[in-house]
């Protein structure tokens, strides 16, 4: 059985299967839908719940270890197993196979996963849950679909946005769904009724400008290294999750480098700004990131970012800001070779 994130609430209210596996992109749309599942799995008795990491070089014969040891405190059980980005492999395939052949009594088993493609959903191992369970795909969200996500999500805060109100926040998260949600819930803080007028969103806006992910990234495109660090250290101080600063930072040098690719190329520029939908008021900045970078500088910074988002998810050692930090200040001119936040 599929179903559709919107869907699971009304599914879960009627019965829990004892498979599911929650996978793509949209990491807040896939998260609150294993939320969903862990919190219907624990009212419905299974108090215990074991967690399985797949890393590279993962032994899957823990799962089924896992699977036939008894719990010692609870009648039921929630097993988990986080692939993230890593595929199961031939192992982890004959693993995920032999389970639902012989699946666990006492036991729910919920896997994740990012992004799956369309070979890998033709895999033996996918089939079988797919057979066997509840597959749940989490699509990004496009931004012409953004509006809609964003008004419902205002209605689950039980607040009613006017359309500026909506129009300028899509315009701020430019796509990032967690980003967006966070604004919401900080709305839903701020109104004593709930109408959410555009003065309402400009003046929340306005009070968290100074520590904005998006002012970080400007101030790196634009050079500016002191207003980088500044703004960065504020972002920290905050309590910003290094996720949402890295995805920024990827997400803009991502544009940059395909610009900068673009015109090693004699190919003219506006074909990539379309590619990539960059709004009117972003391509002044990028213009100016462009005269500034080599095509080299731009791949170097993506490597950078990627390195960040494995320190981040834990895959290699050391601190995400001091990457952060470090990152920003190479886009912005400057290397750092020792510093901490």
């Amino acid at each position: 059985m599929r179903l559709r994130p919107d869907q699971l609430a009304g599914h879960l209210r009627k019965t829990l299967a004892s498979l599911y596996l929650v996978y793509g992109e949209e990491l807040l749309v896939a998260q609150e839908a294993a939320d969903a599942i862990r919190a219907a799995a624990r009212d419905r008795g299974c108090h215990e719940r074991e967690i399985l990491m797949v890393t590279t070089g993962f032994d899957w014969s823990a799962l089924r270890q896992l699977a036939a040891s008894p719990s010692l405190f609870a009648n039921r059980r929630l097993l988990e197993v986080r692939l993230g980005e890593i595929k199961p492999g031939e192992a982890g395939a004959k693993a995920l196979i032999d389970y639902v052949a012989h699946p666990v009594d006492d036991a729910v088993l919920l896997i994740t996963a990012g992004k799956l493609d369309w070979q890998t959903q033709k895999s033996r191992w996918f089939t079988a849950l797919d057979e066997a369970g509840v597959i749940v795909p989490v699509a990004v969200v496009e931004l012409r679909q953004l509006p809609g996500w964003i008004e419902k999500r205002f209605q689950t805060r039980n607040l009613q946005p006017a359309p500026e109100a909506v129009a300028l926040l899509c315009e701020r998260v430019e796509g990032n769904l967690l980003a967006a949600a966070q604004e919401i819930d900080k709305l839903a803080l701020m109104v004593s009724d709930r109408h959410v007028s555009v003065e309402t969103v400009l003046a929340a806006v306005g009070d968290s400008s100074r520590f904005s992910i998006y002012d970080f990234v400007d101030a790196a495109l634009l050079g500016q290294p002191e207003r980088t660090a500044r703004i960065l250290y504020g972002l920290h101080g905050e309590g910003v999750e290094p996720v949402l600063v890295n995805w920024a930072l990827h997400r803009e040098i991502r544009i940059v480098n395909a610009l900068a690719f673009a015109r090693s190329q004699r190919q003219p520029l506006d074909p990539v700004f379309a590619a990539y939908k960059v709004w009117d008021k972003r391509k002044p900045p990028l213009h100016q990131t462009l005269q500034r970078l080599t095509l080299s500088h731009c791949r170097r910074v993506l490597g950078d970012c990627a390195r960040t988002d494995r320190i981040i998810k834990g895959v290699e050692p050391g601190s995400p800001w001091d990457a952060l930090l470090a990152n920003g200040l190479r886009l912005a001119g400057i290397e750092l070779f020792a510093e901490a936040l």
